[in-house]
């Protein structure tokens, strides 16, 4: 009897490979790309929208200019995270910025 269904070694698309309907979806996308950009730089640039419009705007264009920021996590026992000491007087230029590792 012929076994029907599962896995069979090389069936399927191979890992990494993006579908056709992805890939046209993907090549109509690009035609308005820039459009796109143009309207997230206006939303940031204008006065009469709301803050949180403009934030997420210029976090959308800061996204795709530089890549998402990544996230740094500390273990909390600080062998390896530095302490940063930042000494600022008021209405006057940063008079010392200093990163120093807990170990002196």
């Amino acid at each position: 009897m012929a076994q029907r269904g599962g896995k069979r070694a090389g069936a399927g698309r191979k890992p990494g490979q993006v579908s056709q309907a992805k890939r046209a979806i993907s090549e109509i996308a690009k035609d308005y790309a820039q459009d796109a950009l143009d309207t997230l730089a206006s939303i940031m640039k204008n006065d009469q929208e709301t803050g949180g419009a403009r934030v997420t705007a210029a976090n959308a264009l800061l996204d795709r200019a530089f890549g998402k920021p990544v996230a740094i996590s500390m273990d909390g026992n600080g062998d390896d995270a530095p302490s940063i000491t930042v000494n600022l007087t008021m209405a006057a230029p940063v008079k010392e910025i200093r990163v120093t590792r807990p170990d002196g």
